[in-house]
């Protein structure tokens, strides 16, 4: 099992040595993350998502400020303080809570919706048939991009400017209609893609994905999310014979970010990482809520 023998540790210049030790470490950065994956039509996953979670680590650590060394964050959209219009830094601007270490993008301007009870029902205000094809995980709120279907999650420090890394992603899918038109895009801190997973179909169901890194420490640097092949923005109909599938997100599951390691190659993606929120914030006070 040592990873050094008298040879290399003697000999640490020789090149047999040092391809070896290259090899290892790439086989250590290439190690495939276990996924979990499940879908359900009455928001029963069975043992799936608690068994993510304990992958991700306890307990969960709601709005304290971070970093804790163990648990976990989860964003329900649910309580009453979430708007319809949500800024993309709502889940961690130190101003307020909730603090859980997650800012949103998009291509459209960061523009998200959040389902709120007076206001909208399941997003019935772009579509009356809405309701009808999204189910929820935890009732009664669900989220969307608008103007794309398609966002980033970047993570930092809950309650802290600090760029982060998480372990461990996951999120609960409405409604996957085709197959591939859902995909979680999993990246490092220099924009390496680390994997790519495609979300289980459920028509009018709930899907789950969740992919955690077992054997490196935090990882995941940002996660580009495809919900679906069509804007929720546009106001149609989900229609899947005419090629149309409208998807939406409930729970999000993240183990607890980590300060990202700063080093040479990384110093560009942690200052778009830091402008990114910079641009949230200002737009958040732009806003009116």
């Amino acid at each position: 099992m040592a990873i050094f023998n008298k040879s290399c540790a003697f000999k640490a210049f020789k090149p047999a040595c040092l391809v070896f030790l290259s090899g290892l470490f790439s086989a250590q950065l290439q190690a495939a993350p276990i996924v979990f994956s499940d879908v359900s039509s009455n928001a029963n996953f069975g043992d799936t998502i608690s068994a993510f979670q304990a992958a991700l680590g306890d307990p969960n650590n709601g709005n304290a400020p971070g970093p804790f060394s163990e648990g976990r964050r989860q964003i329900n959209w649910d309580a009453g303080i979430v708007p319809f219009d949500m800024p993309a830094d709502f889940f961690n601007n130190p101003a307020f809570p909730p603090t859980r270490g997650a800012v949103f993008s998009n291509s459209n301007d960061n523009e998200f919706r959040v389902s709120n009870d007076g206001i909208d029902n399941e997003f019935d205000t772009f579509n009356a048939d809405n309701p009808d094809q999204f189910e929820t995980f935890s009732a009664p709120r669900l989220f969307t991009p608008v103007g794309t279907n398609s966002f980033d999650v970047n993570f930092f420090i809950p309650a802290d400017s600090t760029p982060a890394t998480v372990s461990g992603f996951g999120a609960i899918f409405s409604d996957v209609d085709i197959f591939g038109s859902t995909v979680v895009d999993l990246f490092d801190i220099n924009d390496n893609l680390l994997s790519s997973h495609t979300v289980e179909t459920n028509s009018e169901g709930l899907s789950f994905l969740g992919v955690f890194f077992d054997d490196l420490i935090a990882p995941i640097f940002r996660v580009n999310i495809t919900a679906g092949n069509t804007d929720i923005g546009l106001g149609l109909a989900d229609d899947t014979a005419a090629g149309i599938d409208l998807v939406v997100l409930d729970d999000l599951f993240y183990s607890e970010p980590q300060a990202a390691v700063v080093s040479a190659p990384t110093t560009i993606a942690l200052l778009s990482a830091s402008l990114l929120l910079l641009i949230s914030r200002r737009k958040t006070k732009s806003n009116a809520f």
